[in-house]
């Protein structure tokens, strides 16, 4: 669904705010109902289009696919149509969906063969898939790449459990590796194992399923392979992303806003690393409760230099919020480093913010330099073209604090990652529509 936003900025918001369920940990955790044949019922599937296509993707694989409520799902994978992975459909359906690749596991430990083609979504580079296949290869699969087919194959008679070193802890990855390891003989250690929230949910659900998983949340896991899994309820963290975002609105609009439900425990440096920006927020129970402030002040160091932000792999601070971080700093009072270590060109949107009158040095495709503005300057409104998901909402908390109107285009970059986020902002008292 595309189309445009049309948004008044310059309003103060006021009132509470619900996270959606986790985009990243829900691909994940539905890849896993293939690891049984009984029922796995998941609350709090974000109503988005990543999801809801891998949902289908389920559908057409011969999964028993039951709606209970919004969000609430229930799956039963008793028999599969191994015919359809085989298919020209799921070619093209598989293709257009990144977080299909975590089908491949599953597959493969419960089939002994598992088929993708090449996958879509946003433009990542090559090295990330290879951790994914070096793993199953490792665990004894033959792995084939029909370059004509643009098809990946994965046949084994037996996984057998072995000590592996992955050369990235990448996330889809890990939790790939991990759902092959489950139902694999003996054990299987991942070392330099990813440690996001997401895929400790994902641990322990598989644990809760008959799954032996030892090491949760470090980055050495332990699996005892079992010969079957059971089924399971399952629900979802509330999506970190949105809460980071919500935050930086808050900020940038000087509203006062209560986010509600946030399982504060699993938020890791992200409420401190909007705090080194200056901005006042309380944890009130399991919400986070953000004051109307006039201004907000970027701390130094202890030294008294120049503070940096920067992303890494969890518990270091998420690159999703990279550009939310760093739209904030636009109007907060003093002078702070971005520095996008793990992805190239995530930055280059920066360039619309620059347009809307921030001042921003960027120094090369990782790093740039914010001077606040301390909302003496509000930025102007203006048209943009939201380039990936993570941009389009940093851009949005942007048109929301701007001067003046402003129209961003190509929206379906944003609603891929976020359910119903013009109905959600109107609530606060947002003027933004859809065209």
């Amino acid at each position: 669904m595309s189309g445009s936003f049309k948004i008044k900025g310059g309003k103060r918001l006021k009132g509470e705010i619900t996270p959606q369920g986790a985009k990243n940990e829900a691909l994940q955790i539905l890849c896993a109902v293939l690891l049984t044949e009984d029922e796995v019922r998941i609350k709090n599937i974000p109503d988005i289009h990543d999801v809801n296509r891998l949902i289908e993707i389920l559908g057409d694989f011969g999964v028993k696919v039951t709606k209970n409520a919004h969000g609430d799902y229930t799956f039963k994978s008793d028999s599969v149509n191994f015919d359809y992975v085989k298919s020209p459909e799921f070619k093209e359906d598989g293709s257009k969906l990144r977080g299909s690749i975590m089908l491949l596991g599953p597959m493969l430990a419960r089939f002994g063969e598992a088929y993708m083609p090449t996958p879509g979504g946003d433009k990542i580079g090559r090295r990330r898939l290879d951790t994914h296949f070096q793993g199953f290869v490792e665990l004894g699969a033959e792995f084939d790449y029909d370059e004509n087919q643009y098809l990946y194959s994965l046949k084994a008679t037996e996984l057998r459990g072995k000590f592996i070193l992955l050369e990235e802890a990448s996330v889809t990855g890990t939790a790939n590796i991990v759902m092959a390891a489950v139902l694999a003989k003996g054990q299987t250690k991942i070392y330099n194992a990813a440690c996001e929230p997401y895929l400790q949910q994902l641990c322990k659900m598989l644990n809760r399923m008959g799954a032996n998983i030892s090491g949760i949340g470090s980055n050495l896991l332990t699996i005892e392979g079992v010969e079957s899994l059971k089924g399971t309820e399952h629900t979802m963290l509330p999506d970190m992303v949105e809460i980071g975002s919500w935050i930086g609105l808050a900020a940038m609009t000087k509203s006062e806003i209560t986010i509600k439900n946030v399982h504060w425990d699993e938020l890791g440096v992200i409420p401190n690393t909007f705090r080194k920006l200056g901005i006042h927020l309380e944890r009130r129970g399991d919400d986070i409760f953000i004051p109307a402030q006039e201004n907000y002040k970027i701390q130094k160091f202890i030294d008294g230099s120049i503070l940096t932000i920067s992303d890494a792999p969890w518990p270091g601070f998420t690159p999703d919020l990279l550009s939310i971080i760093l739209v904030v700093a636009t109007q907060a009072k003093g002078t702070v480093l971005i520095h996008q270590k793990m992805f190239e060109s995530r930055l280059f949107f920066v360039d619309k913010l620059i347009d809307m009158g921030a001042q921003i040095i960027l120094c090369d495709p990782h790093r740039a330099t914010v001077v606040g503005l301390n909302h003496e300057y509000p930025l102007r409104g203006t048209t943009m073209i939201s380039p990936d998901i993570r941009a389009g909402n940093a851009l949005l908390i942007a048109a929301l604090s701007a001067e003046g109107n402003s129209t961003i285009h190509n929206i379906e970059q944003i609603d891929r990652g976020y359910e119903n986020i013009d109905g959600r902002l109107r609530a606060l008292g947002a003027e933004i529509e859809r065209v």
